[in-house]
């Protein structure tokens, strides 16, 4: 049951990824972003809200030098032969790249880079509340093996199948253009330590 739920839910996150760039500008993505960040910057402070967005940035341009799209300037000059083929070559993913759609899936990857940086800006500060969590249900695995009870598989399944779906409704999240409240990402974590703590629980533990 979990194996099946993590590949329909990665596989509409797949489609889910790949469909918003085609039905929706980067205008809208770029506006989404702007009003996120006056959010950000009104609910928990400028200095926090520049640090999120000088953070995606950086992710921005770390992703387009790791896979970056030739240009005729980069045409090698050694023979005539070989800067012609290089300058055409450069000229066919010019036009591959520069259109709309790849438009849309850049300014997408800026708004995925800008939520995830707000993930990012508050995870250290909620590391020690997950890894509190987990231990806890650590714990109550432990004193139930002592105690002789039977583990539970069907609420083992059920909190794990709930983190697979919250964990790939994160990856939905960094990506839709929609308002999302500015605790919603730094929620997240917590979330899934809630139900990773109670999937380990009532996980089998032999005494």
């Amino acid at each position: 049951m979990i194996r099946v739920v993590a590949v329909v839910s990665l596989l509409c996150l797949l489609v889910l990824v790949l469909y918003l760039p085609s039905a929706h500008p980067p205008e809208r993505f770029l506006a989404q972003l702007r009003i996120e960040h006056q959010a950000t910057a009104e609910f928990w402070g400028e200095a926090p809200a520049l640090r999120i967005l000088s953070l995606a940035l950086g992710m921005q341009d770390a992703a387009r030098q790791a896979t970056p799209v030739p240009s005729a300037a980069d045409a090698p000059p050694s023979t005539a032969l070989g800067g012609a083929v290089a300058h055409e070559m450069a000229s066919v993913n010019q036009r591959l790249f520069d259109n709309a759609y790849f438009r849309s899936i850049d300014a997408l990857v800026l708004l995925a880079a800008f939520r995830l940086s707000t993930l990012l800006e508050w995870l250290p500060w909620l590391a020690a509340f997950a890894l509190a969590v987990l231990a806890d249900g650590g714990i109550v695995r432990l004193i139930k093996s002592k105690e002789f009870k039977q583990h539970d598989p069907e609420l083992f399944a059920l909190y794990a199948c709930l983190a697979i779906v919250v964990a790939c409704a994160t990856v939905v999240g960094f990506v839709v253009p929609l308002s999302l409240h500015p605790l919603v990402m730094p929620g997240i974590p917590i979330a899934i330590s809630v139900l990773l703590s109670r999937a380990l629980a009532s996980f089998h533990r032999r005494a």
